[in-house]
């Protein structure tokens, strides 16, 4: 609790009464000559910093006393914090435990991952966006791992988390985000995959080959193929092959990608000042990852000495923004069974990215990884914060819905959504006590997870957004909370 002179002192400085002073009791730590805590204050977050020397000094605030200060969320005084509370710097995990990426598009939804995450045996990378959510949100790379440093101190989280710089294609990005402090990198190969490649004829296909160096042609027949025999690759209790045409045919698809990894890699992930978990992104293709095309990436990547922790194929099926997975649930079993042997077999952790709400299929995902895997979410965290809006702002809710039908084909452009809007009911004929229920509705749910952009750039919805996520900040937690539980349980990691 804070000391009651402490609270008198706060009152006398801003003029307020002690019920708009709110301690967060999982926050308080001990430093040197004191303590540091966060508190709300006129329903704004500050540090609470009640301590001498250089780390009273070195934060930045109002100084309330000789040894009492109340420091607002900057991003200097989140470096402070980084300085003298090593737990609140992001880490790597490496691939011997599995990891949970949640996403925050508003910078509102850590401290509910964390509660989730704490007592499951998964570690949470908390801050993780790609490029394409910032431009959309407006926001950046520090920004977005300010608010996640800024949630483990509030909630005390003492266990680590990550930071992840989510599916980048290009180095200048890449650097930005290690220069943040990312501790994680999602490379983007999709613009180096050829996909052509994957549609032509056996005929076609020998040819377009032929153009490929001689020496790497000569080099990878040696090793896939055998004269008068076949090489077989036994990967557990499976036994693998190439014939002629699979194997021209993953050279040229995956060897431009391969060869991006390479580089990144070597030119920016083994300088690096921190550890760098390193995820293989082939996943956003328009043809299924085979089994012969992961095996040929991980071998390449062994060839080419690259390490990786994570590897996201494309897996059969739909894994749409979201909602739960489409597709064969029998065919997508033996083919996860299959790529998560591959991804045990050369020691890296399979990916699954879209991961959020895909229910029906997280018990065999935890099944076959053993609960050694990537999972990436984002958009869901973001639907609960729209579903509690529905819940307690009803009015908020419609105008949020009426932006997002004026947007969603713009933002189709974006992702691949099977949405049908005349399947979501008439905002006009729905009562208000029913709008959650547009949560509920696959259609409705994809229509508000993608336009998410276009809504936050309306300023006066992003402002009433904020201020009520904030007025409900509980409703909101539990809501996620139970939500991030359901995949963590599914998944058998909780």
């Amino acid at each position: 609790m804070i000391p009651l002179h402490i609270i008198k002192t706060i009152c006398k400085t801003f003029d307020i009464t002690p019920d708009q002073i709110m301690e967060y009791p999982a926050s308080p730590v001990k430093v040197e000559q004191g303590q540091l805590l966060m508190c709300k204050v006129k329903g704004v977050k500050n540090i609470l910093a009640e301590c001498a020397g250089d780390l009273f000094y070195e934060l930045d605030g109002t100084v309330l006393s000789e040894s009492l200060k109340l420091c607002p969320l900057t991003h200097q005084n989140r470096l402070v914090l980084n300085k003298y509370l090593p737990y609140t710097r992001p880490i790597a995990f490496g691939t011997q435990v599995a990891t949970f990426g949640t996403g925050d598009r508003l910078g509102l939804a850590s401290p509910a991952h964390i509660r989730s995450v704490k007592n499951s045996d998964a570690k949470p990378i908390l801050a993780q966006q790609s490029k394409r959510e910032l431009e959309l949100t407006g926001r950046n790379y520090a920004q977005v791992l300010d608010d996640a440093c800024f949630a483990v101190f509030q909630e005390g989280y003492l266990s680590g988390f990550g930071a992840d710089g989510d599916h980048l294609k290009n180095a200048a990005d890449i650097r930005d985000a290690l220069a943040c402090g990312y501790t994680m990198i999602t490379l983007d190969c999709s613009k180096k995959i050829d996909n052509t490649a994957s549609q032509l004829s056996a005929d076609e296909l020998s040819s377009v080959y032929q153009r490929l160096p001689a020496a790497y042609r000569a080099r990878i027949e040696g090793a896939y193929l055998e004269k008068g025999a076949v090489k077989k690759f036994r990967i557990v209790e499976n036994e693998y092959s190439f014939t002629e045409e699979e194997l021209f045919r993953c050279a040229l698809v995956y060897r431009g990608a391969i060869d991006f990894a390479g580089e990144i890699y070597r030119d920016l992930l083994t300088g690096a000042e921190q550890p760098v978990d390193f995820e293989l992104s082939i996943d956003e293709t328009e043809s299924v990852t085979t089994v012969q095309a992961h095996l040929f990436t991980a071998m390449e990547l062994i060839h080419q000495n690259i390490r990786i922790t994570s590897l996201a194929p494309k897996f059969i099926g739909e894994f749409q923004k979201g909602i739960d997975y489409i597709g064969d649930i029998g065919i997508f079993e033996a083919q996860l069974a299959r790529h998560a042997a591959i991804a045990s077999h050369f020691g890296y952790k399979l990916s699954i990215h879209s991961g959020s709400d895909k229910f029906s299929v997280f018990p065999l995902i935890g099944k076959y990884t053993g609960g050694l895997l990537h999972l990436k979410t984002s958009g869901t965290s973001w639907l609960e914060a729209i579903g509690t809006i529905a819940a307690c702002n009803p009015t908020l809710y419609r105008h949020i819905h009426e932006c997002a039908l004026a947007h969603f084909e713009e933002a189709r452009r974006f992702y691949h959504v099977s949405a049908d809007l005349s399947q979501i009911a008439d905002l006009d004929h729905m009562e208000d006590d029913g709008l959650v229920k547009y949560l509920e509705n696959d259609h409705s749910r994809q229509l508000l997870h993608i336009t998410y952009g276009f809504i936050l750039r309306d300023h006066s919805l992003k402002s009433e957004i904020y201020k009520t996520l904030e007025m409900y900040d509980e409703h909101f937690a539990q809501r996620l909370i139970s939500h991030m539980d359901h995949h963590l349980v599914e998944i058998g990691l909780k």
